[in-house]
């Protein structure tokens, strides 16, 4: 897809010094379990669970912020799913994988290679995880609520430790997802501001 993209981003001097350390760090079992750990902020699994929690906050009727937040994560999953799509097409990126890594240096550390070779920007696990994190803080219990951010930072992260992106391609991610999400809240919040003075003229003839 993006070896067509018209502009091509060259990673950052920090981006290939983190690369190259994560690279001379790398070992097989470190690496089968950073691969199953990922797994958790893949694109399909992400958008079953936000529908899943979208089924359950209508179904079972839960208070109105809870279904507001359930609303708010869907949306935000489902842009964040063709943002990556779109930007790809115009940026293209090497992955760390390809560029750092040699086939002896996979062969002896477990490196493999993730998806297109040129699909480095941004990262849309990232990204995935950026959109979720505002609605997880609004549903998440009072106590846990700091952690959201945290938890998201540190599962995107294991996207660099497999060499999948380079550092900037996550926090690209982390912060469109963000961006989105912050988008999404807004035009939830604009849509029921109007249709709530609707709802109230409809109901003055009948309080007449």
């Amino acid at each position: 897809m993006s070896f067509r993209a018209p502009l091509v981003l060259k990673p950052a001097r920090a981006d290939l010094v983190i690369a190259k350390a994560v690279a001379r760090a790398a070992d097989p079992p470190e690496q089968r379990t950073l691969r199953l750990i990922t797994w958790a902020a893949d694109e399909k699994l992400v958008l079953a669970g936000a529908a899943l929690l979208w089924i359950w906050a209508r179904g079972c009727r839960r208070d109105a912020e809870t279904i507001e937040a359930a609303d708010r994560m869907v949306i935000s999953v489902i842009a964040a799913g063709a943002i990556p799509h779109l930007v790809k097409h115009i940026v293209r990126r090497r992955r760390p994988d390809r560029t750092i890594s040699t086939r002896v240096a996979r062969l002896h550390q477990g490196i493999r290679f993730s998806g297109n070779a040129w699909d480095s920007f941004p990262s849309g696990h990232a990204l995935h995880l950026g959109a979720v994190a505002g609605s997880l803080r609004r549903l998440a219990p009072a106590q846990w609520r700091p952690l959201v951010w945290p938890a998201m930072v540190g599962l995107a992260a294991t996207r660099i430790l497999l060499l999948a992106h380079y550092a900037t391609d996550v926090a690209a991610g982390l912060l469109m997802g963000a961006a989105i999400d912050k988008f999404v809240a807004t035009a939830l919040k604009a849509l029921r501001g109007t249709a709530a003075p609707r709802d109230a003229n409809r109901l003055k003839p009948q309080d007449r």
